[in-house]
């Protein structure tokens, strides 16, 4: 019984235990709409989680600290949206922002299926995802393909039948 206890006591001590700084924050936003149909309450949730591991720097001869290094931060968001009807959205990036082309200033929201892009008092035009990561943008009787750059401005694809092109719109970013 002895040798078990001791095996096990010895099992533990020689795991390599790893450490890291954890930081969670939760940000809720609830946003309540009436029309005739009634009130409804769309709720977003964005977390942010921020983890550092803690890295050991050289040992000193003679001494009994070991000197941590700074690691880098690696962080972490994803936003979950609960609609009206109960259904539930997750992203990883949220690009709900305010977007200008030629001049004009776009506002870019996230609703149950994608994004809503407003201009005015205009009807708004639709975003919605696909498998591949991009984007169909639909806007009264124009459909075409989008997606996010590097930068993080959106870029309209649309074919123009007569002309056998491809034009292309790019919504800057507001920063």
């Amino acid at each position: 019984m002895k040798t078990v206890f001791l095996s096990v006591i010895a099992l533990l001590f020689s795991m390599n235990i790893q450490a890291q700084n954890t930081q969670t924050e939760t940000k809720t936003t609830t946003l309540t709409k009436k029309d005739s149909d009634g009130v409804h309450k769309t709720v977003k949730n964005e977390v942010t989680k921020e983890v550092q591991k803690i890295e050991l720097g050289q040992e000193k001869p003679n001494t009994i600290n070991i000197p941590t290094v700074d690691s880098p931060v690696i962080v972490t968001t994803t936003t979950r949206v609960t609609n009206p009807d109960g259904s539930t959205r997750t992203t990883d990036i949220d690009r709900s922002s305010y977007y200008e082309s030629s001049g004009n200033k776009y506002k870019l929201a996230l609703d149950a299926s994608g994004y809503i892009m407003t201009y005015g008092d205009s009807k708004p035009a639709l975003l919605r995802k696909t498998s591949t990561n991009s984007y169909i943008y639909r806007l009264k009787n124009k459909i075409a393909v989008g997606y996010f750059d590097t930068n993080g401005n959106l870029i309209i694809e649309t074919y123009d039948d007569k002309s056998d092109k491809v034009t292309i719109e790019k919504f800057s970013v507001v920063k």
